[in-house]
């Protein structure tokens, strides 16, 4: 374990590095969202029996290729990350804002769960059955430049009335305690809000309420019903409410569901035709990113945002955690998450450890960081063979209900086996959902453990 002085020294360094990204991305902010800078999510505190007792350092098997003579890092040799054979266009800085249309993305807190992950415009966010939402927050993407426009939120909470209005990313409520949400309010503030009209509903009672705009009440207060889900979005002035058939998407936590994951990326090559894959079966998947890639990458970020995937933490430098101090793994964590939030206003809450290298030390430190660390349940090996059929049949071989797939987004027989892979799973009734998304319908997770699967 690490010694006292060492713990300081973290907890300093932690909070030196979450102060710097907020005041980071409020610079940011009248390009990504006013609320960016707030939007990082802090992780539940949900434990979990097979994280539980102490913890040695492993190497799960990412890469053999990683443990070559003379200790030099994958990052610099054998990672396989091709950074040198992407294109040149690949590798150039992008705009710094793209002419997308002005959207709310929003998360709850879900009682004895913890939060769920970021919900795009239009996107229906809901709780399981068994559980309810105590808090929410939410932020506003795409902000036309020099456009004054942001965002706040009330809520009606069970026992307490209604609460003072919150600001772009705050969360209001209680996610400390368990009584639901009955009822919310939501509209625009600034000069340019007269622009827009901002729609909201809730679950409430087994069903939607009818779309509320603009301030209006959506759900029934003192009435002994509960807040069960939220979903909203923006629309031009005058444009009406928002289609229905947008919010499609929603976990069913009776059927399987697994995570596929893509590590090292993004390429925007290999990246983008797996998120044509999911977009067009209706499926999800989370990518942990390295930090140096993400701003020659920007818009693919962006769209992984708004399809709903999940954007997460790979280090900066694919550097093996349990092989840093403290402040170089503090460095590593911030940096990418900083650089992640400044391109889609979302700020990671997971990270995976390059190489599967975790120890004590590296999890205390993540835990200062209010981060999980993720592991996987099949290793397709896609690096080392770089065979499509062989990841798909590694897939379609082992895969059961619950399990997390580890891939690599920077290889193209990577993106051709996804491109089976995802409709062939789907076809299965596997339910193709993010890490948070499959931790919050099996349990949760907590900061500074570690996650190999959710069964």
């Amino acid at each position: 374990m690490m010694k006292k002085k060492g713990s300081r020294v973290v907890a300093a360094l932690a909070l030196a590095g979450v102060l710097f990204s907020i005041q980071g991305m409020t610079a940011f902010a009248g390009t990504v969202g006013v609320g960016a800078a707030k939007s990082e999510m802090t992780g539940p505190g949900m434990t979990n029996s097979q994280s539980a007792g102490p913890v040695t350092e492993v190497q799960v098997g990412e890469r053999a290729e990683e443990q070559v003579a003379g200790g030099q890092e994958a990052s610099q040799a054998q990672d396989g990350r091709e950074q040198a054979q992407q294109p040149a266009a690949a590798q150039s800085q992008e705009p710094a804002q793209l002419q997308e249309p002005l959207q709310v993305f929003y998360s709850a807190f879900l009682f004895g769960q913890g939060w769920s992950s970021v919900t795009p415009d239009n996107s229906p966010c809901a709780a399981p059955p068994t559980t309810w939402v105590t808090a929410m927050k939410a932020n506003l993407v795409n902000i036309p430049g020099g456009n004054q426009v942001g965002i706040r939120y009330q809520v009606n909470l069970s026992g307490s009335g209604w609460l003072d209005w919150a600001y772009d990313g705050a969360e209001i409520g209680n996610p400390a305690g368990e009584m639901p949400l009955e009822a919310i309010r939501m509209e625009l503030t600034g000069n340019q809000a007269a622009s827009y009209d901002l729609y909201y509903k809730v679950l409430q009672n087994g069903s939607w309420t009818e779309w509320a705009v603009n301030g209006g009440t959506a759900g029934v207060e003192a009435a002994g019903l509960r807040v069960d889900g939220i979903r909203a979005s923006v629309t031009a002035k005058g444009a009406g409410a928002p289609p229905e058939t947008a919010a499609a998407y929603a976990i069913d936590p009776a059927r399987p569901m697994i995570a596929l994951t893509f590590d090292d990326g993004p390429r925007a090559a290999v990246t983008s035709r797996i998120l044509d894959s999911l977009q067009a079966n209706g499926g999800r998947a989370t990518f942990f990113m390295v930090g140096s890639n993400v701003n020659a990458n920007g818009s693919v970020i962006q769209r992984m945002a708004a399809q709903g995937c999940e954007v997460a933490n790979h280090t900066h430098d694919h550097k093996y955690i349990s092989k840093l101090n403290a402040d170089g793994i503090v460095s590593q964590i911030v940096s990418t998450n900083q650089k992640i939030a400044a391109q889609c206003g979302i700020s990671p809450v997971i990270m995976r450890p390059p190489g599967g290298y975790v120890d004590a030390d590296s999890l205390a430190v993540l835990q200062t960081l209010g981060m999980p660390a993720i592991m996987w349940s099949i290793d397709t090996r896609d690096w080392q063979h770089r065979n499509a059929q062989k990841t798909i049949d590694t897939v379609l071989s082992q895969v059961k209900d619950g399990d997390i797939i580890l891939m690599h987004d920077i290889y193209t027989t990577t993106a051709d086996a996804a491109e089976v892979l995802i409709p062939a799973l789907t076809a299965r009734g596997y339910q193709l959902v993010t890490v948070s998304e499959l931790a919050a319908s099996r349990g949760g997770m907590a900061p500074g453990h570690k996650y190999s699967q959710f069964r």
